[in-house]
């Protein structure tokens, strides 16, 4: 009989050891859903700088170009750094006896985050940055609300604030373990945390801040709509992230919304398109793309939840009425929302936030969706949908108009009658987006 020698059996048993670590990360650890949410990641930071940058850039006047662009990006770094410091323990954290509401600073720093910490089957850095990206458009959305007249200061100062008393509050509520998620809230990817949020508080800026000089007798036009389409076509390749990433995995889920977001782009884009040619006999360019985002917007919460027949009815639904919206705010009640925050991503994000509701039925034939959950049927899911609407919209009007009225007194929103004559980019940047 063979003796096996004891340096075989030394050799054997740190083998093993050395495999067993390996072999437990890999059963924690998705590769795949890992690369899918760093693959979004990238789409919906791509969404705000270059997209949401190009897009309200070419909107605004060409003596304001550039100001807008700096607005985005210097929100995308401030934004960034908020979040890694505490915006996302406050969001994601630990609440003790508070927990229903917000988040606690035990994640400060992010200091909990190593390179082993797991969110589920990937990475909590990776899941954490994937918010981030998240807390980085939403303040950005607001800029089209008080484009042309607004000081950088102070709105560096209002996003800041923004961040950590209404963004990081509201989505503690609907994904942090809150009172909203609790009670079964159906917001996939961000129709109450980013546009109910982002459009109120859009609305809420426009008023404070009063109409531009000559608004609305006088006409504002775009000065660059290629750079609008340009970053048009960005923020549709983007938002594939933004709510196919929501799924958290790559998965059935992922795939679904993906076709869904496709779907109500396309719908909404063509819907407005057809209003404008309906009423004003030929269709624009400005409108077609306005359709996309609000297609996009309108089926964000609804994105996990709703089939391609039910994404159809949101994307048609959000051409129609965000379009009626965006007319009733400049026309009807002269608010120069300057580049229609409120009716595009807050009249969206009601929207699809209440038909998530509906079209989440599995009910509904060829427009069903996935269902709802156990206990659940359309009278107490719209119940529910509703009361995350109100509660949304509310406390973000609320604490925005005390915000700006703060920062008002300390800094002055605005700027000058004069300075807005000559631009903000001269005024604030002592730069031209043109040189001709």
């Amino acid at each position: 009989m063979s003796v096996i020698s004891p340096r075989k059996i030394c050799v054997a048993l740190s083998t093993l050891l050395l495999l067993l670590p390996i072999q437990a990360f890999a059963e924690e650890l998705n590769g795949a859903n890992t690369s899918w949410i760093l693959t979004s990641t990238a789409l919906v930071l791509f969404m705000t700088i270059p997209g949401l940058s190009l897009f309200y850039g070419g909107l605004v006047r060409s003596k304001n170009a550039l100001s807008v662009l700096m607005q985005c990006f210097s929100i995308t770094c401030l934004a960034s750094i908020i979040w890694f410091a505490f915006g996302y323990s406050l969001a994601f954290g630990n609440g003790g006896s508070l927990n229903s509401y917000i988040g606690d600073l035990s994640n400060f720093f992010m200091g909990n985050i190593t390179e082993e910490s797991m969110a589920g089957d990937i990475p909590e850095s990776v899941f954490a940055l994937f918010q981030m990206t998240f807390a980085i458009i939403t303040p950005a959305l607001i800029v089209g609300a008080f484009a042309e007249r607004m000081r950088l200061s102070a709105m560096l100062l209002f996003s800041a604030l923004l961040l950590r008393v209404v963004y990081a509050p509201i989505t503690h509520w609907v994904w942090g373990g809150g009172w909203l998620g609790e009670m079964g809230l159906l917001d996939f990817a961000g129709g109450t945390v980013v546009h109910i949020t982002a459009g109120v508080g859009a609305l809420v800026a426009a008023l404070v801040l009063g109409n531009r000089k000559g608004f609305p007798q006088q006409a504002m036009p775009p000065h660059n709509l290629t750079m609008t389409v340009t970053g048009a076509g960005m923020l549709w390749v983007g938002w594939f992230g933004f709510n196919g990433g929501s799924a958290l995995a790559a998965n059935g889920d992922a795939g679904m919304a993906m076709l869904v977001t496709h779907i109500s782009a396309a719908s909404g884009s063509l819907a407005w398109m057809m209003m404008e040619w309906t009423k004003h006999g030929k269709p624009s360019v400005l409108g077609i793309v306005t359709g996309m985002v609000a297609g996009l917007g309108t089926i964000t919460p609804a994105s996990g939840f709703v089939g391609p027949a039910g994404a159809l009815v949101i994307g048609l639904s959000a051409g129609v009425i965000c379009y009626y919206a965006t007319q009733a705010i400049k026309q009807r009640f002269h608010i120069d929302d300057s580049l229609d925050v409120f009716p595009v991503h807050g009249v969206g994000g009601m929207l699809g936030t209440l038909l998530a509701g509906i079209f989440a039925s599995d009910q509904l034939g060829v427009f069903s969706g996935q269902g709802y959950n156990e206990g659940m049927n359309m009278a107490s899911q719209v119940s529910v949908q509703i009361t995350g609407i109100i509660a949304t919209f509310a406390y973000t009007a609320v604490i925005t108009y005390l915000l700006l009225k703060l920062i008002d007194n300390l800094l002055v929103l605005r700027i000058d009658e004069e300075d807005e004559i000559r631009g903000l980019d001269l005024v604030e940047h002592d730069e031209r987006g043109y040189d001709l």
